[in-house]
């Protein structure tokens, strides 16, 4: 196997086209799950469901390059393969989601290099129609809150611990953070965690609206993928078209202008083969069978 961070391309950057994964299948419940183990990240493929674990739990899954282009890689296919309609980011061990930037790579020499879509691939990916949920256990901190943030919907468990710490080191939440967490929870709610650097669990979190679900201790991702089937249930073009319309629409200043605008997702789910077999579904009194097409 080839590893990301043994293969750099001429301009001394990681080649996310050098990343082989180790392929194996397991049974889970009587479903098929598709699993793929890369250095730094696990991905688990289950119908339409992809699970995406940060595992370097020796380092509380902080990110350096090798592990940020693997991410970058995993998202960049999920949002080319048509099966694949929600995501669950997650992060291995227990004690950690993620907790941002890997530090000591950074103190010992490390390159600091970020791929174009952002920290983990996501946080500068402005196109994906598809969602994604973080499943949060343990600490979310800096970068790693910034991912969580990143997601359409966040599901924490309740020693879930959030935070954006970077201004008691110097820094500031530069991977979207500073904006996202404003336009998620408003102004004075966001100010208070990005001025302070403050700690919030996950009842706080769901309290101030970031944090959409708190599991039961030690089940956050049961909770996760139940959201995730939940919105499988629905037609992946309408799931889609959905998404396009909220992040297209938030750019409009008055609602009237965001509700009239001709959005092309409504032309698309209008010739859809989902747009006929819903109502095909529902008169004849059976569960649709999306195509997603």
């Amino acid at each position: 196997m080839v590893f990301a961070g043994e293969i750099k391309n001429q301009s001394g950057r990681f080649d996310s086209a050098y990343i082989y994964p180790r392929l194996y299948c397991l049974t889970n419940t009587g479903n098929t799950v598709m699993s793929q183990e890369f250095e730094f990240c696990l991905l688990e493929k289950r119908d339409h469901i992809w699970v995406v674990t940060i595992n370097r739990p020796e380092a509380m899954n902080s990110l350096h390059p090798a592990a940020n282009f693997e991410l970058e890689t995993i998202f960049n296919d999920f949002a080319e393969d048509k099966s694949a309609w929600v995501a669950i980011i997650t992060g291995a061990g227990g004690k950690a989601f993620c907790t941002g930037n890997d530090l000591k790579f950074q103190a010992s020499g490390g390159k600091l290099e970020i791929p174009e879509t952002g920290f983990a691939g996501l946080t500068s990916r402005f196109n994906l129609d598809k969602p994604v949920i973080a499943a949060v256990e343990g600490y979310a901190m800096g970068g790693g809150f910034e991912i969580a943030l990143a997601c359409d919907l966040i599901v924490a468990d309740p020693n879930a611990k959030f935070a954006l710490p970077e201004p008691k080191v110097g820094l500031a939440a530069l991977a979207g953070g500073i904006h996202r967490l404003s336009r998620q929870i408003g102004e004075k709610q966001a100010m208070e965690i990005l001025l302070t650097a403050r700690r919030i669990g996950g009842e706080e979190g769901k309290a101030m609206g970031f944090v959409n679900r708190v599991s039961e201790a030690g089940g956050v991702m049961d909770e996760a993928l139940k959201l995730a089937e939940e919105i499988i249930v629905c037609s992946p073009v309408s799931i889609q078209m959905t998404k396009q319309m909220v992040r297209q629409g938030q750019q409009f200043s008055d609602l009237e202008t965001a509700v009239s605008h001709p959005y092309d997702a409504i032309m698309t789910l209008f010739t859809s083969s989902d747009f006929v077999e819903g109502p095909m579904a529902f008169m004849e009194k059976r569960a649709p069978k999306w195509s997603g097409e």
